[in-house]
């Protein structure tokens, strides 16, 4: 799938909604959209690093993006379904879903970790991308061919010491994705997948790799054949699946 070559005007006429758009994966993701053709709408906590995504997808000639300043740890499903409302009601439509956003807090053995902190990392990583899709679905359902996708984690697909409540929330992904695409009848036109980065130059990953030097690892622009496979319509007969960029 590296190898993926995606045509300029693959996502032409969509709009995709990008959680965690601010920084890391999320941001190339939205900049790897919106160059082939969607209009992204842009969600993260900090609205001047979303203005910053915004601005760099203006002056590359994308199209105007959307911005939603939101904090996944406080969502609920009345602010969601008015996230949902908002969406239809200035874009009109919503063809594909990027769950980018995260909370990892630090590598720690179970013994010390809170019921707070597993809240907390169950709100961010599992509930509330599960909430969003659940409020977003009737939209998505609209749409001729839509796309959901998840970000897993390599610790959740294959669990791994300390890495405790983060890889649960990350495994609860996959379980999701699966038991959705069984209910998701083909005819809805919605296909729901998850997507495991691996080993990757982020931030995240200097903080749980820091022994590993940033450039010995695959860019964030390296990985992105994987997510516009997954957003665009080469990837329609695809349901259900756990892909690693790097298995």
């Amino acid at each position: 799938m590296k190898d993926y070559s995606p045509r300029a005007d693959l996502l032409a006429g969509r709009v995709i909604l990008v959680t965690g758009a601010s920084s890391g994966l999320g941001r190339a993701a939205s900049l790897a959209f919106a160059r082939h053709g969607a209009t992204i709408a842009l969600l993260a906590r900090d609205e001047a690093r979303l203005e910053a995504v915004y601005d760099e997808i203006v002056a590359a000639g994308g199209a105007e993006p959307a911005m939603f300043p939101y904090d996944l740890a406080v969502a609920d499903d009345r602010s969601l379904d008015t996230l949902a409302g908002t969406l239809a009601h200035h874009l009109g439509r919503l063809d594909g879903l990027l769950h980018s956003a995260h909370l990892f807090n630090n590598l720690t053995p179970l013994t010390l970790q809170t019921i707070d902190q597993w809240q907390t990392l169950m709100r961010v990583n599992l509930i509330a991308p599960f909430a969003l899709t659940r409020a977003c679905l009737p939209l998505l359902k609209q749409a001729p061919d839509a796309s959901v996708v998840f970000t897993g984690e390599t610790h959740g697909h294959q669990p791994a010491a300390f890495w405790g409540g983060y890889a649960v929330a990350k495994s609860g992904l996959e379980t999701l994705t699966r038991i959705w695409a069984d209910e998701i009848s083909p005819e809805e036109n919605v296909r729901i997948n998850t997507l495991i980065p691996g080993q990757v130059a982020t931030t995240l990953r200097s903080r749980t790799h820091p022994g590993l030097a940033p450039e010995t690892l695959p860019s964030v622009d390296d990985l992105m054949p994987w997510y516009l496979y997954l957003m665009g319509a080469d990837s329609r007969a695809v349901q259900g699946q756990i892909v690693e960029c790097q298995g």
